[in-house]
């Protein structure tokens, strides 16, 4: 080729063409959203194949973890990470909003006694044995086992009348279940928490390695994963037929045990009230996400318990446009959790999430006290407390209609408010063995506000849900193991 002669130009690249996907509407990417069931993370795009680690970083950036010390501060994370929505949680309800601005002082006042009038105790006769199967039987009763019964056998006519059923389809082989089977069926679901494997499959294997007679005697595979498939709590839908509540498929699990533990028994003094996340990386409209949970990713449980880890009662959060899901939603969160025990001089615990001013003050007039960490953010807190620059060790208070907001230094500042104590210091050892100080308040919120925390640590020792069911079902099959611990702490 003579120099400086152009040579052939090399063939142009095809360049590639994507049909335009098909564009959905915003009702089709709504019901997408709701009603998908499935647990997979391809939705999920690039944070589904990510570690909660990785996915923290990208979603969390800037946002660094605070050292450890008497009490968590993480109220601003669940306000930007959870739903944006909390920041305004605290504003005041009713007519009068306006008389319940407080003049504050620091004088210190009496607060008033509230004497607890109710006992702790069973509401029902102790059953014969006072084992923890007796128990048991008393919270899955025939009702609930019978509701189960009726709207799963239902449900599987349902499918195995629907379209696209094979002969060969294990559908086919269903026959209907029974309460005694229903029972068995619970009892190896929650045995595969105590014995954990990665698949339903090898509880059932003949291998030496595994060989659990117990299920191959109890329950076939074939029939267990049937009962599995086709377990239901509530009638779908007739078609056409949009469900007002986004909870319809497991509304009747989550009425009857709260309805169920109010019956047959009543707590003692103190209460503790936080939330739960069940784990679910899936599709779903309400999904959360929380930095500082162990799940990070999941459904989220409002639970009232005992601070031994007993649950009293729980709400599902399901999103800003539920009930309590709007402006003020802490505040109705909290007195729908307490609605029952109202005018018993109950000590609830919380933390700044939903501690404020205007909540203390209605529990006041509800003879309930509440103890807790405070978020700096909330509405009508005293501004000489919140700016007061404090040395370690030292505190400052003040005083309004009954309710003491009052801040400590430790290894931070920590903002805590009360109606049940003043900002008296009390002595106590520390895990060296060392006598220190810190405000009554901040002692007993360390003693009792543990509950959820203690439910959650017993729930990982016998997880028995299993990943790529249905969410409706990974929820109501949450709710076996919480119950049935309970059973070990009555006997």
């Amino acid at each position: 080729m003579a120099e400086g002669r152009p040579g052939p130009s090399k063939a142009k690249k095809p360049r590639a063409t994507f049909k335009n996907p098909k564009r959905l509407t915003d009702e089709e990417l709504l019901n997408a959203l709701m009603y998908s069931s499935d647990e997979d993370d391809d939705f999920l795009g690039e944070l589904g194949n990510l570690s909660d680690t990785e996915a923290d970083i990208l979603l969390e950036q800037g946002v660094s973890d605070s050292e450890e010390d008497d009490t968590d501060d993480d109220d601003e994370d669940r306000e930007t990470s959870s739903q944006p929505e909390v920041a305004e949680a605290d504003e005041p309800m009713g007519a009068d909003a306006d008389e319940n601005i407080p003049n504050w002082t620091d004088d210190h006042m009496d607060m008033k006694d509230f004497p607890f009038t109710k006992n702790n105790e069973l509401l029902v006769p102790i059953p014969d044995g006072n084992k923890p199967i007796n128990y048991f039987r008393m919270i899955f009763d025939d009702v609930f086992l019978n509701l189960i019964v009726e709207e799963t056998n239902h449900y599987a006519e349902e499918v195995f009348l629907g379209v696209g059923v094979s002969e060969k389809s294990r559908i086919t082989r269903w026959k209907p279940v029974t309460a005694d089977e229903m029972l068995t069926f619970v009892a190896l679901l929650l045995h595969t928490g105590t014995i954990k494997l990665n698949r339903l499959h090898d509880y059932w294997k003949g291998h030496p390695l595994f060989n659990l007679k117990c299920f191959s005697v109890h329950m076939s595979r074939d029939r267990f994963l049937l009962i599995l498939r086709c377990l239901h709590f509530v009638r779908n839908p007739a078609d056409g037929e949009r469900p007002n509540d986004r909870l319809y498929k497991i509304r009747p699990v989550i009425n009857f045990f709260n309805d169920k533990i109010s019956t047959i028994y009543y707590p003692g003094k103190e209460l503790s009230l936080d939330e739960s996340m069940v784990l679910w990386r899936g599709r779903l409209i309400f999904r959360q996400y929380i930095k500082n949970k162990r799940h990070k990713y999941g459904i989220k449980l409002y639970m009232l318990t005992e601070p031994n880890g007993i649950v009293l009662n729980s709400m599902v959060y399901t999103g800003a446009l539920d009930d309590s899901g709007e402006k003020g939603h802490t505040k109705k969160v909290v007195l729908n959790l307490l609605k029952d025990y109202f005018g018993s001089g109950h000590s609830v615990y919380m933390d700044n999430f939903y501690n404020s001013y205007e909540l203390a003050n209605d529990l006041t007039k509800r003879e309930n006290y509440c103890t807790g960490t405070l978020s700096k953010k909330r509405k009508n807190n005293p501004e000489e407390v919140v700016v007061k620059k404090l040395k370690k060790g030292e505190t400052v208070a003040r005083y309004a209609n009954n309710t003491m907001i009052g801040k400590w230094k430790d290894k931070r500042d920590v903002l805590y408010i009360s109606n049940e104590y003043q900002n008296d210091m009390v002595e106590y050892v520390d895990k060296r063995n060392r006598t220190k100080e810190k405000p009554v308040p901040i002692f007993h919120y360390n003693k009792h506000m543990g509950g959820v925390d203690r439910q959650n640590q017993l729930n990982s020792y016998y997880p028995c849900e299993r990943k790529c069911i249905r969410w409706y079902k990974k929820l109501g099959i949450h709710f076996f193991p919480t119950h049935a611990i309970e059973c070990i702490f009555a006997a």
